[in-house]
């Protein structure tokens, strides 16, 4: 079985816990509203407001003037996230960091050991509240793709074991699978699907001819099919991090202020490691699923000089910027970086 751990907003969390007085305010964490900053992150008060992350801060604070605005510390951020990963580390060795706040956990081995999976789960989430004083929500599912969904449905504070895959994915909306988003949606509603349980009755070669490969793994996902393992970060050939936009983004300096923040969590778990890196790879994925990838090679391996990073960002920017599209709407739809 596996977990997916995720905190709880968690940087503004953070400095809620360092700032007992900023419990019960709106608390936002990202750049100046003064200097078009951008939102890392917003607490579950601010998000009263609306207020949510890779939103201009001027956004944020027009929506919620009374909002706290403070300066995302990402070293420091960094340091609670190595504390989290060693309580999960006591319970599996199998531990996929996707960034600084969430991660899968490979708990099949350690069921004899410690309980079923949903006992380690909730063991996770009563051991990080009382060492750390954050909070985590879990979800218990057979693959990764379940968890993740499993984790987000009962936000904050979560739990939620996933038995019955079908019974669990059938009445979820469709956004709900990895790389449909709000704009891509609509594209679905056209052809009178809005669950996954109506995707599901699509013939794959059906959807294989409307989307291309995507297509297929539509229809895995909505099969709840996901065979990826877990891959501990000490493994992994390679060392990434995306995010998904929860509203859809076409402001080029929005843009440039997540891939900074991307690339910082990246060079954190580089130097954790002590790894050089060689070649910087970024990937979008627009509305219509169309891809686009990027990548550049350094003249020699690099563990993270910022000049060197920003200007590979720089470069590899601008050249997905200069990618003809056959529809401008498409440019404008939900993102992966």
């Amino acid at each position: 079985m596996i977990l997916h751990c995720d905190m709880d907003a968690f940087y503004a969390s953070v400095e809620e816990r360092e700032r007992p007085e900023l419990v019960g305010k709106p608390v936002i964490v990202g750049g100046s509203p003064e200097k078009r900053g951008v939102v890392s992150a917003a607490n579950y008060v601010a998000r009263k407001y609306c207020v949510h992350s890779a939103m201009p801060a001027a956004t944020a604070r027009w929506l919620c003037p009374q909002g706290i605005f403070l300066p995302p510390r990402i070293s420091y951020y960094a340091e609670i996230s190595r504390q989290i990963r060693e309580i999960f580390e006591r319970f599996t060795p199998l531990v996929e960091p996707l960034s600084l706040d969430e991660a899968f956990l490979d708990v099949t081995g350690s069921e004899k050991l410690f309980g079923s999976a949903a006992e380690i789960g909730q063991k996770i989430k009563l051991t990080v509240r009382e060492e750390i004083g954050l909070v985590v929500s879990v979800g218990v599912a057979p693959n990764k793709f379940l968890a993740k969904i499993a984790s987000d449905l009962n936000k904050p504070d979560g739990f939620l074991v996933v038995e019955k895959v079908q019974e669990f994915l059938d009445p979820l909306p469709v956004e709900r699978l990895w790389g449909v988003g709000k704009q891509s949606s609509k594209v679905f509603e056209r052809l009178g699907i809005r669950t996954i349980g109506q995707l599901r009755q699509w013939p794959v070669e059906t959807l294989v001819s409307r989307f291309g490969s995507q297509g297929k793994h539509l229809w895995q996902l909505a099969h709840g099919i996901d065979d990826r393992p877990v891959v501990p970060e000490r493994e992994a050939k390679s060392i990434s991090h995306e995010t998904t936009f929860e509203h859809d983004v076409d402001d080029q300096d929005v843009l440039r202020a997540w891939l900074a923040d991307l690339t910082e969590q990246v060079g954190w778990r580089f130097r954790r490691h002590g790894l050089r890196g060689r070649t910087v790879h970024l990937k979008v994925r627009f509305a219509d699923f169309s891809t686009i990838t990027r990548s550049q090679t350094l003249s020699e391996p690099e563990r993270h000089h910022k000049r060197t990073l920003a200007g590979c960002r720089r470069d590899v920017l601008s050249s997905i910027a200069g990618q003809p599209s056959s529809n401008s709407a498409d440019r404008h739809g939900r993102q992966w970086l």
